[in-house]
């Protein structure tokens, strides 16, 4: 296995072509990738400290493809323990491999020449964006949000992997681990899918997906609006008669339907459909409706370094029309008396509290409900906000309001 072409492989997937980074590593051929893993991570996680690297040293700004070259390479020096030689000969031959040999000399160069004594982070709000790879406007209305209390939050790592246990949850507790609120689900340190997965003894979800649902209430007939790859549906299948879980794409309801079947959930129905667009059918047909919409995915960078790529502030407010739709369409589905639930992955306030309150305003017939949940979190005016310095590194928000009679 040749670890510096593997991780060029899966990072030219996600910061040329935009792919999410577990799609990415799972297209890469059968074997250990432990070494690739790592050396992904690490550029990713740093991308900001690397990019400021490449800016300090390279008097002009190099290529796409060798600007990934260079911060693999990095990785492998600084978060790698890859002594440097070592690192400059892998680097030139990747150069090499990929069609970049005239880039050789150059590689070769900076990584010689290159002292990390010399690279300046920028005190204040842009350091810290440097330093936990946040956008800059995300660290400014997070540190405005929460004070000295924004660096905690930003900089939180990822408590581990978490497991959902359906039976025979004893069979693991011998492995590192630690305790949730949530008594079928604990957080690994490391946990090796086994036969246990495809009998649907356990399944792997987030700690995030598994809060949201505890603030859901037990109802004869819920939808679950956007509800790939299927946890939440699944999950809310015990305590619901049925569960209508809709997603707008194909593929994705497929996954919907896999995760079902190996879980044996056979009170939900899956249904491709687009939340954004009214469907008569549903029409104040449910007794709940969960909006858990297309979000920024900031509260997860802990867990998912690839999500900051490309964010800002415009493209944080194109969501918020998505978002505002879904909420605007899912609302007319909810029955009289019922409940609306919208939920996100992100920490920022303006899909979260500002999505619920421009929707509240338009329509007075909802109004917000008190909600808990044993998971830590922040009151909000209209929800439940979950940060990642208390919550096992996870962001999310979910807010419950109630149609009137």
């Amino acid at each position: 296995m040749n670890a510096f072409l593997d991780a060029y492989r899966v990072l030219s997937r996600v910061l040329k072509e935009g792919a999410r980074l577990k799609l990415a590593l799972s297209e890469l051929p059968a074997g250990e990738h432990g070494l690739t893993v790592k050396l992904v991570y690490s550029a990713l996680e740093h991308e900001g400290y690397l990019s400021l690297c490449l800016k300090t040293f390279a008097k002009k700004t190099p290529p796409a493809s060798v600007r990934i070259i260079l911060k693999i390479a990095l990785s492998a020096m600084l978060f790698a323990d890859m002594p440097r030689p070592v690192s400059v000969n892998e680097a030139v031959e990747l150069c090499k491999t990929v069609g970049k040999g005239s880039a050789a000399g150059f590689v070769n160069a900076f990584l010689r020449a290159f002292d990390e004594s010399k690279v300046a982070v920028p005190e204040g709000l842009e350091g810290l964006a440097v330093e936990s790879n946040f956008p800059l406007f995300a660290v400014e209305e997070i540190a405005a949000r929460y004070g000295a209390r924004a660096r905690d939050i930003l900089l939180a790592k990822s408590s581990g992997v978490s497991v959902r246990f359906v039976r025979g949850m004893e069979r693991y507790l011998g492995l590192p681990h630690k305790d949730t609120p949530f008594e079928r689900v604990k957080i690994f340190a490391n946990f090796t899918r086994d036969g246990g997965f495809s009998r649907g003894d356990y399944t792997f979800q987030s700690i995030g997906s598994v809060a949201v649902c505890s603030v859901v209430e037990p109802c004869a007939r819920l939808l679950d609006a956007c509800a790939a790859p299927g946890g939440k549906s699944v999950l809310l299948a015990e305590k619901c008669g049925q569960v209508v879980a809709c997603d707008v794409h194909a593929h994705r309801v497929r996954l919907i339907e896999s995760y079902a079947r190996r879980m044996g959930a056979e009170n939900i129905r899956i249904e491709e459909g687009d939340s954004a667009r009214f469907e008569p059918a549903f029409d104040c047909a449910f007794d709940g409706v969960l909006c858990d919409v297309p979000c920024s995915g900031l509260g997860t960078v802990a867990e998912n370094p690839d999500l900051p790529q490309n964010k800002t502030k415009e493209s944080v407010a194109a969501l918020g029309k998505l978002q505002t739709a879904i909420l605007e369409n899912c609302s007319r589905y909810v029955r009289p008396g019922g409940l609306l639930y919208y939920a996100t992955c992100s920490i920022l306030e303006e899909e979260n509290d500002g999505i619920v309150r421009a929707h509240l305003e338009a329509h007075p017939e909802f109004s917000a409900e008190a909600a808990d949940c044993p998971l830590p979190h922040e009151k909000t005016r209209y929800g439940l906000q979950f940060l990642p310095d208390t919550a096992f590194g996870a962001g999310f928000y979910v807010s419950k309001m109630r149609r009137s009679e």
